[in-house]
């Protein structure tokens, strides 16, 4: 029986040391597109490179240059006609895959449209997230070359398109948050980020930032978008989510504070108070 022919798309993955979890991103597209681009932080040395070899991927050493950037250089080395972006925390199942392979097969769709995004369905601690800020969480990730690149802040990165963008509806599927601490653990590098970023833009944080919108993102979260369905998971999320919020702009004004006087030599005592 002849393999049906595979779709004109080119996936494309940046990557860490990630030799754990490739392989489960990469086997969900290898066998339909017609081809599979890696770019790989020139420093890995734990295997990532040889499971995304086994898939047919091809590799490409690069120093890190920050999200938007590295995912950009491994656009520019695609050739398909479609590019589809995936990490490697990401899957694309069954259902989502049969979708995508009839947008192929309707030439009104992609004529009619520059780019599509798919809700991405994340879990957590064991459970699938379906409510709260996390769902559906709907990013672009389908595009035609030439119409979309990435772009967004550091590491919140996202596909910017020049033209119309079709929604299909089936989940993509994100392993990113297996555990609590893996999800702490980004809490101050992105809060990190979110300050280098606005403090250029001069921007000073108020009450309403530390207080109010902290606030907001937890009731908005939790029972405008019934995150209380997704049980104790769902409450730790909105919980998260407005600790993170106010971490980011805390972090902002801590970055505008002025530098603290020179510290004092060991054995020279501290500077005295004017009378």
């Amino acid at each position: 029986m002849t393999a049906p022919p595979k779709l004109p798309i080119s996936v494309c993955v940046i990557s860490g040391a990630e030799q754990q979890r490739i392989g489960k991103a990469l086997v969900s597209v290898s066998s339909w597109v017609s081809e599979v681009i890696v770019v790989l932080n020139e420093e890995v040395e734990d295997g990532t490179e040889d499971v995304a070899r086994q898939f047919g991927a091809q590799v490409f050493r690069e120093p890190w240059k920050g999200h938007v950037a590295q995912k950009n250089s491994a656009v520019a080395k695609a050739t398909a006609p479609w590019l589809l972006g995936l990490d490697t925390d990401e899957v694309i199942p069954p259902a989502l895959r049969r979708e995508i392979t009839q947008v192929f097969t309707d030439a009104t769709l992609t004529a009619r449209y520059a780019a599509f995004s798919m809700p991405r369905c994340t879990q957590f601690c064991g459970r699938w997230i379906r409510h709260g800020d996390w769902y559906p969480d709907r990013k672009v990730r389908l595009w035609r070359k030439g119409q979309g690149e990435w772009g967004g802040i550091d590491p919140h990165d996202k596909v910017v398109v020049n033209g119309a963008v079709g929604k299909l509806r089936q989940d993509l599927l994100h392993f990113s948050a297996d555990t609590m601490d893996r999800q702490v653990a980004k809490i101050l590098p992105y809060g990190e980020a979110f300050a280098k970023h606005y403090k250029t833009l001069n921007y000073t944080p108020g009450y309403f930032d530390l207080i109010v919108r902290p606030g907001w993102r937890f009731v908005r979260a939790y029972f405008l978008r019934r995150g209380f369905l997704d049980g104790w998971q769902g409450s730790y999320i909105a919980w998260m989510s407005a600790f993170s919020t106010a971490t980011r702009y805390a972090k902002l004004l801590e970055k505008r504070r002025p530098l603290p006087p020179s510290r004092p030599e060991i054995g020279e005592p501290p500077p005295t108070r004017p009378e």
